[in-house]
C-alpha cells in the first residue's frame, strides 16, 4: 500500500463562493437519504451560490446567544433531528443544558467570538484543501525547513515543514472551554504551565514525532511522561469538546426551524461520515489502564460513579499506578514496564455525554477508540484471532472519520510487530461501506472529496527513533498543516559499562537497507563464523535485533551443523533453561539470542567470553547489559557489526559526535576502550 491517490476534489477553495454539491461518496455502498437527495437536486438546477464563511463577530458569535439559548430550551422537544453519528437520543445527549450552555458564554469580556473564529480547531477543521495542496503533500520529500530548540528537552531542537513556530511555543490554554479550562486549572495546579508547551504543540494540528520522550518505566522518567500524557489527553478532550458543542448547537437550531434550508449555511457542515474523532493506539492493557484513568480525571463531567466497574475487571485493580512493583532479579524498568495486565489484544470505545462518560460504548456512538495495533488489526480483519481466516463481511468504519491518532510507546509496539500498526494506518480514513445514520448534507466537504487522510493529526511518541517510525511518519502522515520531529544530540551508553572490554566495530558498506541485509549476513558467513569454528573456545554470544535475522542465521547454522543453542521470542520456557545451561557448562559453542527475548525476558546469560553483535539493539540500555555479561573471563571480547544506515542505532550506544565519525570515517574498523575510540 501506497500513499493515497489524489481525487479530484468537488469542494472549490477558499475565495470560491460556488458551494459544493452534498453528494453520498460513490463506489462504497451506501445510499443517500431520499430527502436530501431532493433538496440537493433542486438547489443543483437552479445553481446555489454559496455565502461566504460568516464574520466572527456575526453569526458564528451568535450561536452561543440567550436569546438562542431560549428558543432552543422552548422548542428541544418538538422535533428531533439526526446528528451526531450514531448517537442515540437521550437527556445526556440532547441539548446544551443551562451548565453547558453557560460555559459556551463564559468569556465575559466579549472576546469569545474573535477568539472562536481564529481557535487553532476551527482554522484547522474550516480549511478547505485545493487539488494543488494535495499533490504538492503527495510529492514533497519531508525536508525540514526550519527548526527551534526545544526548552524542556536537553540537547534537542524541533525541526518542522509549514509554516515556523513562532518562539517554539504558544500558550493556547485561553482558547479552552471555560468548565475544560477550570478543571485542568483546579486538577493540575501547578503542573499545568508544564503540559501548555507540549500541549500548545498538539493543538497546531500538526503531525508530530517526539521519539525521545523518557517512559514512566526509566528513572526519572514517571514525571516527564505524565506530563507528555497529559498534554495529549488535553489535546484530545479539548477536540472532542468542540466537535461536540457544535453539533449540539447546530442540533439545538434545526429543532427551533425543523424548516430550515442548511445548504445555504456552511456552518452545518459540521461531522464525518461517522461519529469517533480520536484514536488511541498503545501496546499493553497496563498502559490503556494508565491513559484511561488520566483521561477520566481530566474530563469535567459531574458523573464518574462506576465508570471503572468493567475496566477494572479486564484491565485489573490496583488503583495505585504508582504501586511500587514486587522486587526481582530483573531490571526496575523490566518490573515496572510489565507490572499489571500485559495483554496486548484490547479495543473499546469510550463516549462523552453531557454529564458523564461512558467506557465499552458502542463503536459508532463512541468519541475515543482506544486500542492495541493487533486487536485493530483482527477487527479489520474480520477475525477474533489473527491466525484465521477472516469473515466476508468487515466492520471497520468507525475508523472513516477519525481526526487525531495518538500512537503512545511505538517503541513498545514495535517489539511486538510493527506490520499490525502499518495495516492500521493504512485503513485510516477509508470510505466507509454504509452511512451509519449520516446526515450527507452535513458532512464536511474534505470528507466528501476523499481528503481527510490530510487533515488527520498523528502524534506520535517513542522513546528512540527507528527506520520504520520514520518510513510511518513520512509516508502515511500527510496533514496539511505540516509535520515537526524533534531531533536529539546523543552522548552514548559507553559510560555505563562496568569492566574494561575491547569493543571493536566493524562497519561494511551498503547502499540499501536490503542490500546491507545480505551484506551483513554475508560477512558473518564468510569472516565471522569461520573463525568461531576453528576457535577452541566458544561461549559466543550471538546478538540479533530483529526477528528476520535471527530466523536467517538459526537457519545457517543449522545447515552447517553448528554446535549452538538458541533463545528467541517464542521459544519454550524449558528449551529456554535448557540453553542456558548448555551455553554455561561450554556444551555448545554459540548461544544465538534475539533483542525481543531480551525485551520479554531480561535474561542474564552466563558463561559469555565472545560477544558477537551481529546488529546494533534499538534499545540503548540493553548494549551495557550485554557487553557487563562477558563477566571476568580473560580473553573477553566484543565484536560489532554496523553500516551506515544504523546511524540511528549508533548514535544513541555511542553518542552523536563519535557515531558521525564511525560512518564517515575512511577507515572501516573502530576499538572503543575507556581512553576513548581508536581507529584501525
Amino acid at each position: 500500500m501506497g500513499k493515497p491517490k489524489p481525487v479530484s476534489a468537488t469542494a472549490a477553495p477558499r475565495g470560491n463562493k460556488r458551494r459544493p454539491k452534498r453528494t453520498w461518496p460513490a463506489g462504497k455502498g451506501g445510499s443517500e437519504p431520499r430527502e436530501d437527495k431532493r433538496k440537493r437536486q433542486e438547489l443543483d438546477d437552479v445553481g446555489l451560490a454559496e455565502e461566504a464563511p460568516p464574520p466572527p463577530d456575526s453569526s458564528l458569535g451568535k450561536i452561543f446567544s440567550a436569546e438562542s439559548r431560549a428558543m432552543e430550551v422552548a422548542q428541544c422537544e418538538k422535533q428531533p433531528h439526526r446528528s451526531f453519528q450514531g448517537l442515540e437520543q437521550s437527556d445526556e445527549d440532547a441539548i446544551p443544558g443551562e451548565d453547558e450552555t453557560n460555559d459556551m458564554m463564559d468569556n465575559e469580556d466579549g472576546a469569545f467570538h474573535e477568539m472562536e473564529a481564529s481557535c487553532s480547531f476551527h482554522r484547522h477543521v474550516s480549511h478547505i484543501i485545493t487539488n494543488e495542496e494535495v499533490n504538492a503533500l503527495l510529492k514533497q520529500k519531508n525536508k525540514f525547513k526550519w527548526e527551534v530548540p526545544a526548552e524542556d528537552i536537553l540537547k534537542s531542537k524541533w525541526v518542522g515543514t509549514g509554516e515556523e513556530m513562532e518562539g517554539g511555543y504558544v500558550d493556547l490554554i485561553g482558547g479552552v472551554k471555560g468548565k475544560l479550562r477550570e478543571h485542568w486549572q483546579n486538577t493540575l495546579s501547578d503542573q499545568l504551565n508544564s503540559r501548555l508547551k507540549f500541549f500548545s504543540l498538539c493543538s497546531s494540528y500538526r503531525d508530530i514525532m517526539h521519539c525521545n520522550k523518557k517512559p514512566f518505566y526509566l528513572k526519572g522518567g514517571s514525571a516527564v511522561d505524565s506530563s507528555t500524557m497529559d498534554s495529549y489527553l488535553m489535546h484530545a478532550l479539548n477536540h472532542i469538546h468542540r466537535t461536540r458543542e457544535i453539533v449540539v448547537k447546530n442540533d439545538a437550531k434545526l429543532r427551533t426551524d425543523p424548516n430550515k434550508d442548511i445548504l445555504d449555511d456552511n456552518s452545518f457542515l459540521d461531522q464525518g461520515f461517522t461519529r469517533p474523532k480520536v484514536l488511541f493506539l498503545l501496546p499493553l492493557k497496563s498502559i490503556a489502564r494508565r491513559v484511561v484513568k488520566r483521561l477520566i480525571q481530566l474530563s469535567p463531567l459531574s458523573q464518574k460513579d462506576d465508570v471503572m466497574g468493567k475496566f477494572k475487571k479486564e484491565f485489573g485493580e490496583s488503583d495505585d499506578e504508582e504501586e511500587e512493583p514486587v522486587q526481582s532479579s530483573k531490571p526496575a524498568d523490566f518490573d515496572l514496564l510489565f507490572a499489571g495486565d500485559t495483554g496486548d489484544k484490547f479495543l473499546f470505545g469510550i463516549k462523552y455525554t453531557k454529564k458523564s462518560i461512558k467506557l465499552f460504548s458502542n463503536f459508532y456512538s463512541s468519541d475515543i477508540i482506544v486500542a492495541s495495533p493487533l486487536a485493530l488489526r483482527c477487527k479489520i480483519n474480520g477475525v477474533e484471532d489473527e491466525e484465521k481466516e477472516p469473515n466476508k463481511e468487515r466492520d471497520f468504519d468507525f475508523l472513516s472519520s477519525i481526526e487525531i491518532v495518538v500512537v503512545d510507546h511505538a517503541d513498545v509496539i514495535l517489539m511486538q510487530s510493527w506490520s499490525h500498526l502499518y495495516a492500521v494506518f493504512e485503513q485510516l480514513n477509508q470510505l466507509p461501506s454504509k452511512e451509519h445514520g449520516t446526515n450527507v448534507m452535513r458532512i464536511r466537504p474534505w470528507y466528501l472529496d476523499q481528503h481527510a487522510c490530510y487533515y488527520r493529526q498523528t502524534i506520535l511518541l517513542s522513546s528512540y527513533l527507528t527506520p520504520e517510525m520514520n518510513v510511518l511518519f513520512n509516508g502515511l502522515c500527510l496533514n496539511y498543516e505540516g509535520k515537526v520531529k524533534l531531533v536529539t544530540e546523543y552522548k552514548g551508553v559507553l559510560s555505563k559499562i562496568q569492566s574494561e572490554v575491547p569493543q571493536v566495530y566493524e562497519r561494511f558498506d551498503a547502499s540499501s537497507i536490503t542490500e546491507a541485509d545480505d551484506a551483513r549476513f554475508d560477512r558473518f558467513c564468510k569472516k565471522v563464523y569461520p573463525k568461531i569454528q576453528e576457535s577452541d573456545e566458544g561461549r559466543v554470544l550471538l546478538f540479533v535485533s530483529s526477528y528476520f535475522e535471527y530466523i536467517r542465521i538459526r537457519n545457517f547454522l543449522k545447515s552447517q551443523e553448528a554446535s549452538f543453542c538458541r533463545i528467541g521470542e517464542t521459544t519454550s520456557q524449558q528449551d529456554i533453561s535448557r540453553a542456558r545451561l548448555w551455553f554455561f557448562e561450554g556444551k555448545k559453542k554459540i548461544l544465538l539470542y534475539s533483542e525481543r527475548s531480551h525485551f520479554y525476558h531480561r535474561y542474564k546469560i552466563r558463561g559469555a567470553h565472545h560477544l558477537v553483535i551481529y546488529s546494533l539493539p534499538g534499545r540503548k540500555e540493553f548494549y551495557p547489559e550485554l557487553v557487563n555479561m562477558l563477566g571476568e573471563s580473560e580473553n573477553r571480547k566484543c565484536t560489532i557489526f554496523f553500516s551506515r544506515l544504523d546511524l540511528l542505532k549508533l548514535e544513541r550506544i555511542v553518542g552523536t559526535s563519535a557515531a558521525q565519525r564511525l560512518v564517515s570515517s575512511d577507515k572501516s574498523m573502530f576499538v572503543f576502550a575507556d581512553a576513548g575510540v581508536s581507529v584501525r
